[in-house]
């Protein structure tokens, strides 16, 4: 009987182990910057930091954005569990409102972030736009791409793909 346990148990610990590693989260922690020679859709002469500190589930990031115009200070939470959350982001105190739904990808190497929002212009009028992002980190965990979808307030499709190396 002993000896059928044995690789009982050895089989059981081997597949525990195995989703254990296979569930794990990247981590985002760290401070990263945009690396433009390897980013596209972005505007010349912009650079982008990005500080992320990650608990579990929740990823907080504090981003500066330097253009010719102007710097741009984004504060932002993403809660990635997979639940439509209300989110509010603020961009240089302005707050953004909308709802969000944030997965872990099945290759356990980021997620992808949907979210809706309507954005209240000058004259009264208001556009709700929708985006999806795709957040991947490399293997060696150096190399952060996060993939950016949606449509313009004309309706024409944008995507952007900026590339960060951790700092």
């Amino acid at each position: 009987m002993k000896q059928r346990i044995a690789p009982f148990l050895v089989t059981v610990l081997v597949l525990t182990v195995g989703i254990a590693f296979g569930s794990a989260r990247p981590n985002f922690n760290g401070t990263w910057v945009m690396d433009a020679s390897k980013s596209e859709g972005i505007p010349p002469n912009v650079a982008q930091t990005m500080t992320l500190t990650q608990a579990d589930d929740n990823l907080t990031l504090q981003n500066k954005i330097v253009t010719a115009e102007g710097d741009i200070n984004v504060s932002d939470t993403f809660i990635i569990n997979g639940n439509e959350v209300d989110f509010t982001q603020k961009v240089n105190g302005v707050e953004i409102k909308g709802k969000r739904t944030s997965k872990w990808s099945a290759d356990s190497n980021g997620f992808e972030s949907n979210e809706e929002f309507t954005v209240e212009a000058g004259d009264g009028q208001s556009t709700t736009q929708k985006i999806r992002r795709v957040w991947a980190i490399s293997a060696d965990g150096k190399t952060l791409t996060i993939d950016l979808f949606g449509k313009t307030s004309n309706g024409e499709d944008l995507h952007t793909k900026r590339t960060f190396v951790k700092k």
